[in-house]
């Protein structure tokens, strides 16, 4: 069975302003590293490189995303605002032309030490026969409702096209048209993911993806006078005063009188606590 993949980045990320009215969400940096390009290199990671095999969708601050990921991958731009996960990948019907797709959303951050990126969510290919739709997947936390069978989303689905071909580019989510109806009809398979995974949509969330993937990075062109603990420094940052579990973002300053603490920090003065 052929397969492309779909990365989807169109989201506003309105649980992260005003951090993401800097930037879309799915270019915030996690470990120094922009969530789009950590998607792309688990992409890359089964195979999947280039326009013909990897699309990326773009809606809110469009012009950031498209000059981002440049030609590695088909671009779809959604001119008058994100279609949802759904939509987004129903517009992008004649490019994936009779294909299965992979399917995954920019701003999840997955993380396993014992598999290169990749290769830890190659049981979603393994001996698929492209009939069914499959997901995957951690275990619901304790206390927590919702979810499919005790097991949460983890990112990442892989769709048949039979389960394709029927979407539309109208604005809808695929937990509608393609989770739940695939669960009623039990075509629905759910690979558990053995690493962490982390949806970055929240302040506290993304500052956790960032502490778990690189605690104690200083990019080499940051400037840190100051003290640095526990935290993750970006490209030309300066830190002249105290930080401890943060996140500098590139070319971000904190000046010397300043102690931050489970923070992000963007530019010379936007703070973001968690």
């Amino acid at each position: 069975m052929t397969i492309c993949a779909v990365v989807l980045a169109a989201g506003e990320g309105r649980r992260l302003r005003p951090l993401t009215e800097l930037l879309p969400k799915a270019l915030c940096p996690v470990g120094n590293v922009a969530l789009l390009d950590r998607a792309l290199a688990r992409l890359a990671g089964l195979g999947l490189t280039g326009p013909s095999d990897v699309a990326v969708n773009a809606a809110y601050l469009a012009d950031q995303v498209v000059a981002h990921v440049g030609d590695r991958a088909h671009l779809s731009v959604e001119p008058d605002g994100p279609l949802g996960t759904s939509g987004g990948v129903g517009r992008l019907l004649p490019w994936i032309d009779g294909r299965g797709a992979l399917v995954g959303n920019a701003d999840a951050y997955l993380a396993d030490p014992g598999r290169e990126p990749g290769k830890d969510i190659a049981a979603l290919l393994d001996g698929w026969t492209g009939e069914t739709v499959r997901m995957l997947t951690r275990p619901v936390p304790e206390g927590a409702a919702g979810g499919f069978s005790g097991q949460r989303f983890a990112g990442f689905s892989l769709l048949p096209w039979r389960y394709l071909r029927d979407l539309t580019d109208r604005p809808s989510d695929l937990v509608r048209t393609v989770w739940r109806p695939a669960e009623a009809a039990g075509d629905l398979e759910l690979v558990t993911y053995d690493g962490d995974y982390i949806d970055t949509g929240t302040p506290a969330d993304y500052l956790r993806a960032n502490l778990h993937a690189a605690a104690g990075l200083i990019d080499p062109s940051a400037v840190v006078d100051g003290v640095a603990r526990r935290s993750v420094v970006g490209a030309g940052a300066q830190v002249h005063g105290s930080v401890t579990g943060c996140v500098i973002w590139p070319g971000a300053t904190v000046t010397a009188h300043e102690s931050l603490s489970d923070a992000i920090r963007a530019g010379s003065g936007l703070t973001v606590t968690a």
